[in-house]
């Protein structure tokens, strides 16, 4: 197979989609690796690093598109990009489908096989594709915040840590999964007073015993997250549904409560944000004020941090690349649950439950494309 990565073109966007160690792989079961030149700089990788594991250079992506049977990406085609996507072509990357009508129109106009990392699930229910993105987004998600509650950057000029005399700032958590974990454990280490609400008893029992005293777990209901939000200094969004559009947990009339220079970081932006006043920022504009509190929302966090995002990403997605290499999409969705539960739009057809409701589109069970 002729496998293709391309420089990723999102704003602020270092990341990259396969490392030389998978280059290398790839290559010596026979296939043909395409990267474009410079696509791998963002994350530390020079172009003579694939080179020397047998990846052709190429100039240009639409020369990568034009030749590539399998597209391998990070981040979602944007509208430069949608032209240059042929039926019948894998593309293999994050798509969010659930909150990019446009992007979801554009894929089925292709015709091509859109396998979405963040919906690969596991045997175990788990999203091992995500996970990675979701480890380093969460544990951001407060090194951001702490950096925006300063004064020079319009918050409330709050340390997370305090000082001795002088109490911690409160950091409330919306979301147990991995994203909310992870963030929970960096602002405990920061000394900051932490709330993480969920909606499974299970969850909370479980990080009950695995985070430390600083951190209240408290069950996730709108009277719960109103009386949290009121006395925040940092609110952390971490929801999620697979594959679907992210509840809005806070409203507008929310922030009504909130105090003057408090921080929003919306990590699932992703899928539309848990925040009804979230939209999509980037890195070099991550920040807007609406009723007094500072909203960070920006798309692709992990993207800061290339060089570890990078690895991590790959460390998780090349093992499922060199399946469907090897044995082409529909043999790797029979043999593997998670390349198959990775299908969201197959030859204009939606095939994932969670995109067609969310636009009101028609479903295809994936079973018949297979």
């Amino acid at each position: 197979m002729i496998i293709g990565v391309p420089r990723e073109i999102k704003d602020s966007e270092y990341r990259v989609g396969m490392v030389p160690a998978t280059v290398y792989s790839l290559v010596q079961q026979g296939h043909t690796v395409l990267v474009e030149v410079s696509a791998g700089l963002g994350s530390g990788i020079n172009d003579e690093e694939y080179e020397k594991v047998g990846a052709k250079l190429t100039a240009t992506a639409k020369e990568i598109y034009d030749k590539a049977e399998m597209i391998v990406k990070v981040k979602e085609p944007l509208a430069a990009e949608y032209k240059l996507i042929r039926k019948d072509q894998i593309v293999y990357t994050y798509f969010h489908f659930a909150a990019a009508k446009e992007l979801t129109d554009a894929m089925i106009a292709t015709g091509a096989v859109c396998i979405a990392y963040e919906t690969m699930e596991d045997a175990k229910r788990t999203l091992p594709l995500l996970t990675p993105m979701s480890e380093v987004a969460g544990r951001m998600s407060i090194q951001e915040g702490a950096k925006y509650l300063e004064r020079p950057n319009e918050g409330r000029g709050i340390l997370l840590g305090g000082v001795p005399g002088v109490e911690p700032g409160k950091v409330v958590i919306l979301g147990g999964g991995v994203v909310g974990t992870n963030a929970a454990k960096m602002a405990a280490g920061t000394g900051a007073q932490v709330t993480i609400l969920d909606i499974s008893l299970d969850r909370l029992r479980y990080l009950d015993d695995v985070l430390p005293a600083n951190v209240t777990e408290l069950h996730s209901n709108p009277f719960n997250i109103r009386e949290q939000i009121r006395t925040a200094d940092l609110v952390v969004g971490a929801v999620l549904i697979p594959g679907a559009k992210a509840p809005k947990l806070v409203t507008r009339a929310d922030l009504s409560y909130m105090k003057q220079g408090a921080v929003i970081v919306d990590v699932a932006i992703d899928q539309g944000g848990c925040v009804e006043t979230a939209k999509p920022t980037t890195h070099k504009n991550p920040t807007y004020i609406v009723d007094g509190v500072v909203h960070y929302c920006v798309a692709n966090m992990p993207g800061a941090v290339g060089r570890t995002s990078t690895f991590a990403l790959t460390n998780a997605t090349s093992r499922f690349a060199l399946e469907i290499a090897n044995n082409g999409w529909k043999a790797a969705s029979k043999k593997h649950l998670e390349v198959r539960t990775g299908l969201n739009v197959v030859g204009g057809k939606v095939v994932y439950k969670a995109v067609a409701e969310a636009f009101g589109m028609t479903y295809t069970p994936v079973e018949s494309v297979l």
